[in-house]
């Protein structure tokens, strides 16, 4: 579990201000809950007069707050129900709330003594009243209302605290499981909408493809005839790429191919564009070798091209770099392009399918390459954008360096899905 998670995320707080009400009432201890911090998460139950007083100053509630939070966490080192005294001489307990491990808080009651006070225990609400700005006279008096309470009924009610703890958890992580179960759900429902979509594409760019080829071939034969050098090779690039674009999207493939696919595009592409348009690619041939999904970099590529370059007055650049990051393979597609306004960025980044624009060759977006990357490797891997107005964008794509040798031809991901 993330461990940035906050205990108001995974509890019905208004549920769990009743559970707090309900044992105030019962024990006729005061209550509360607070987070990891000591901060209070819910209204006090039952709290006393003095206590009261003592959260009128702001110094007060800080002392208060700092208090709860060393209680939590002592009962969250202990595991167990913690008794101590607060800094304002009362008896508290504190009981843990721990999900999945992680400490999120504490469930706080007490404002009891066990024995009577003496001369030192009001010398010290004395202090505390000096010390906090309050009328002495009239916190002393709210102090002789603090119950005096049995050992044992102090224990009863750390078990009965205990006992509360643990329903905030049960109910905490059967939370946590129904978002965690539709998040996976909503992000498979997605993704077999996407590949549904892109397995129709596929199937539309497919109506004979023999005729298609057997054109494109007719075509470079006559360039070749005609010594037309430059269209021979375009038409061959061309052909080339639609092959590869052609194959089971579902594939996986050394990152050589990919390489090989862009090269094409790019070739065509600097034919179209000549000078307003360089590249470059720098890939460790060690890397080369990695197994990615089909058609990974080209959306990226184009995107480049497409949104940030061509629309430029004057010339730009496309590079793409790859290196070894432990045991990942982060590759980089930067461009010198229009880039991105922060507002545009933040919709590209929510990757939703539908800002993020679709490939000219491909039919597929960046949002549609991101859901790919995380469905066959998991979250830890996918996109990340990086651009500014006027300077270009970068695309970092995060793969595993060694994926499931044994499953890089069939393109079988973690969840199994074909």
């Amino acid at each position: 579990m993330n461990e940035s998670l906050d205990l108001r995320n995974i509890v019905d707080i208004p549920v769990l201000q009743e559970v707090q009400d309900k044992f105030a009432e019962a024990t006729g201890l005061a209550a509360i809950i607070a987070d990891s911090e000591g901060q209070a998460i819910t209204k006090p139950s039952n709290f006393s007069r003095f206590c009261r007083m003592i959260r009128s100053s702001s110094e007060g509630v800080r002392r208060c707050f700092e208090s709860d939070g060393k209680a939590g966490r002592e009962a969250a080192r202990l595991r167990k129900p913690y008794i101590h005294y607060c800094h304002a001489g009362l008896i508290d307990l504190a009981a843990p709330v721990i999900v999945d491990g992680v400490y999120l808080g504490s469930v706080l009651c007490g404002q009891v003594l066990l024995k009577p006070p003496d001369s030192e225990y009001y010398g010290m609400v004395r202090r505390r009243a000096g010390d906090l700005g309050l009328d002495v006279e009239v916190l002393l008096d709210a102090f002789r209302e603090i119950e005096v309470v049995r050992e044992d009924r102090v224990k009863a009610s750390a078990e009965l605290l205990h006992i509360m703890a643990n329903y905030i958890v049960s109910v905490g992580v059967a939370k946590l499981t129904q978002q965690k179960l539709m998040t996976e759900m909503k992000i498979r429902a997605e993704l077999e909408k996407t590949l549904k979509t892109l397995e129709l594409k596929a199937l539309q760019s497919q109506v004979n493809p023999h005729f298609l080829f057997n054109t494109l071939n007719a075509v470079i034969k006559q360039a070749f005839l005609e010594n037309a050098e430059l269209t021979q090779e375009i038409v061959y690039s061309l052909a080339k790429l639609l092959r590869y674009n052609l194959r089971r999207i579902n594939q996986m493939v050394p990152l050589r191919e990919e390489i090989g696919s862009i090269r094409d595009y790019l070739f065509i592409q600097k034919t179209r564009f000549g000078d307003h348009i360089t590249f470059s690619i720098d890939i460790p041939e060690e890397l080369t070798e990695v197994h990615v999904p089909l058609m990974m970099l080209q959306p990226l590529v184009e995107n480049a091209i497409v949104h940030g370059i061509e629309p430029k007055i004057d010339s730009g650049h496309v590079a793409i770099r790859g290196r070894r990051e432990g045991e990942d393979v982060v590759i980089e597609v930067a461009d010198t392009g229009l880039g991105m306004s922060e507002e545009r960025l933040r919709e590209v980044l929510t990757m939703d399918g539908t800002v993020s624009g679709k490939g000219h060759t491909t039919g597929i977006g960046i949002a549609n390459v991101h859901k790919r990357l995380q469905h066959q490797f998991g979250p830890q891997y996918g996109l990340t954008l990086e651009s500014r107005e006027g300077q270009g964008t970068t695309v970092r794509v995060r793969v595993p360096l060694r994926y499931g040798e044994e499953k890089a031809h069939d393109g079988e991901g973690p969840a199994g899905g074909r």
